[in-house]
């Protein structure tokens, strides 16, 4: 009966693997297996991460009053009440929509807006699910939200994108596998936000206007996901910040 050599020949039909072979071919699978870990490990360093954006619930009373400024995109002005100051929340339908159609019948009044957060740092924005509508008793005197207060000129670092995705409706919400997304909730009506590199006044979130405080200029969308730069006027409304964009976009790196 024929025998299997001692070390350096394998022959397939024997059962046992001379150990020459059985070792060179461990070291083989374990330098193999290795090396993909290593590199699957060296490429997850490298994936932008997926943010700290959230679904944050609906407001603790279930539904906010306030009015609201339509320009450059519907945002609700709180007014301060004791122990709580006065606020800006940004507006987003539930789908890739703004609601500037609902929001524009309701100029002028007391509004109760129901719906639930997205939430990523000093960025919220509230989606309005279903309830929008002005408040069944008109107060005699609605209360007059403070005037915009003019924060000078900046020249700013960071990315274009849609308020609603960034603030963690979508993760991630930021770079460039985002920006058809992002291009078609902005052209839906869904407010723009700048995500700057330096905060300004403490916040990195503005929302996007034109030069005349309008909606932000179509020509914008193809510098969306993209570092970018951008000159212009910021001002602050309640706890909001509006970045006025006047001048021509750069790419950032440049």
């Amino acid at each position: 009966m024929l025998k299997p050599p001692e070390r350096g020949f394998f022959v397939g039909y024997f059962k046992k693997v001379p150990a020459d072979i059985r070792r060179l071919m461990l070291v083989f699978i374990a330098t193999f297996i290795g090396t993909f870990a290593a590199a699957a490990f060296v490429l997850a360093l490298d994936t932008d991460s997926p943010g700290s954006g959230s679904f944050a619930g609906p407001p603790p009373e279930g539904e906010i009053t306030g009015t609201i400024d339509l320009l450059p995109y519907p945002v609700l002005r709180v007014a301060a009440s004791p122990g709580s100051p006065a606020r800006a929340i940004m507006l987003a339908g539930t789908g890739k929509f703004g609601v500037s159609d609902r929001a524009e019948k309701l100029k002028g009044k007391s509004v109760v807006v129901g719906g639930f957060f997205v939430k990523r740092g000093d960025l919220e924005m509230l989606l309005v699910g279903g309830k929008m509508k002005a408040e069944d008793e008109q107060p005699a005197d609605l209360p007059v939200p403070q005037a915009p207060e003019d924060l000078g000129r900046w020249r700013l670092t960071g990315e274009i994108c849609d308020g609603k995705c960034a603030a963690g409706a979508m993760r991630p919400g930021t770079g460039l596998a985002h920006k058809a997304c992002a291009n078609l909730c902005i052209s839906g009506g869904v407010p723009p936000v700048f995500v700057s590199t330096a905060p300004v006044e403490g916040r990195s979130f503005f929302l996007m206007a034109s030069a005349d405080g309008g909606p932000m200029p179509a020509w914008l969308l193809n510098k969306t996901a993209i570092p970018v730069v951008l000159e212009g006027r910021v001002e602050r409304r309640d706890d909001l910040l509006v970045f006025k964009v006047d001048g021509q976009a750069k790419d950032g790196g440049t």
